[in-house]
């Protein structure tokens, strides 16, 4: 490393711990709920799992998370479930800290698997069915429930293996309402769809269908929640692809962003809009009805875009996360309100919060589909947080918080 890259990593390091410390400092204040976990090893992927237990009596209850591991091939690497005790939060009374020492996260099953874990989904229709990305070409499908909780090889011994991609890869979507339907993209500028339904003793198996328009990189795919034949692809070809698999025409296609687009994600709540998340570090909200111009644009970032995701809960709020080590909420109701030139400073009216206690990249992140606002975000320092912004923030009451107390 030369002199000047080194003098720049030392700044850019000391930037992180300030910024952390300061982070660290006003969280009383802007969370109902913080807790940060150190795994072994980092993960590439988080995403909620859908079953939640209330103990009777305890105030807490207890939720599952799905992960992977990236060990960059030194130990073996796994799918794993992680158990989250998450404590019941009062938003309406201010905390002189925010919760967290009593919420704890532990690993509760370990399934093999060959190579990092690019990304993990399970299957809407039964959350014991998970597919893996891999470093290689290969898609592994697992049934956790065929699976001791901890292994006792090395083997990796997937209930399926999916082969069609040539290259290595991270998008993948499940069809919301249709079971066993699986959309893939990879570096082979293809996305392939899959059948799984039904299949029990077949041990590999091949795409239903391949779709090919992408000139490169398919960074991510994603099935319309409304709209049963609709999916979207977008890539390092910087275009976003609408696809209907009722037809054989070619897919609607946009030149979207100014650099690769990392990830895309429809509205859970209005078939019409999407948003797309790219390398120009803006995220780009569609409209389907007119695909010529962006609707919006979200701009706040100062790194790529790598994740995008909406609430389950609330239809105008989408969050990003991004290689600058943030993770920002916007709200969509807001585009356009006024503002102070003091809160100008602060970003756009449309940026609700940023969660900045990640000191690296952050890959992946889910919101909690029980519990309204909580959100996990993983890193590539190995750190876990579930954290949840201070009520007083989003509610609709606009309970201000002063700027005074803030460093």
């Amino acid at each position: 490393m030369s002199m000047d890259k080194e003098a720049r990593q030392h700044i850019e390091d000391k930037t992180i711990v300030e910024e952390y410390k300061i982070w660290k400092k006003n969280s009383p204040i802007l969370y109902d709920l913080v807790v940060t976990h150190a795994f072994e090893w980092p993960t590439l992927t988080v995403q909620w799992l859908p079953e939640i237990t209330r103990p009777e009596g305890k105030g807490y209850t207890l939720q599952n998370i799905l992960i992977g591991t990236n060990t960059s091939q030194q130990e073996q690497n796994y799918v794993q479930i992680a158990q989250v005790q998450l404590p019941n939060v009062d938003g309406d009374e201010e905390a002189s800290e925010p919760v967290g020492p009593q919420c704890s996260i532990n690993i509760v099953q370990k399934i093999n698997h060959d190579g990092e874990v690019n990304r993990a989904r399970y299957m809407p229709s039964n959350s014991d069915i998970i597919a893996t990305r891999t470093a290689s070409g290969p898609v592994f499908v697992f049934d956790r429930s065929r699976h001791p909780m901890m292994p006792s090889n090395n083997l990796c011994t997937p209930e399926l293996k999916l082969t069609g991609h040539e290259g290595e890869g991270y998008g993948m979507s499940w069809h919301p309402k249709r079971e066993g339907i699986l959309l893939t993209g990879a570096e082979d500028k293809l996305v392939c769809e899959w059948n799984i339904e039904g299949l029990t003793k077949r041990k590999t198996m091949g795409p239903k269908n391949k779709y090919a328009a992408h000139t490169a990189l398919v960074g991510d795919v994603q099935w319309s929640h409304l709209q049963d034949a609709i999916f979207a692809s977008v890539g390092d070809d910087r275009r976003l692809l609408i696809w209907d698999t009722r037809t054989t025409a070619p897919p609607q296609s946009v030149d979207a962003h100014s650099a690769e687009i990392n990830c895309v994600v429809f509205s859970p709540f209005n078939e019409h809009l999407l948003a797309t998340g790219s390398g120009d570090k803006t995220v780009a909200l569609w409209d389907m009805r007119n695909l010529q111009q962006r609707v919006h644009s979200f701009e706040s970032h100062q790194g790529d875009i790598v994740q995008l995701e909406w609430s389950p809960h609330h239809e105008t709020i989408l969050a990003s996360a991004s290689t600058d080590r943030r993770l920002n909420v916007w709200d969509l109701s807001r585009i356009g309100e006024e503002q102070s030139p003091e809160d100008m400073e602060d970003g756009p009216p449309e940026l609700l919060f940023v969660h900045g206690g990640h000191t690296n990249k952050v890959p992946d992140f889910s919101w909690n589909p029980n519990e309204p606002w909580v959100i996990c975000s993983v890193a590539e320092d190995n750190v876990c947080q579930v954290w949840q912004m201070a009520n007083s923030i989003h509610s609709q009451d606009e309970v201000e918080i002063d700027p005074s107390q803030l460093e």
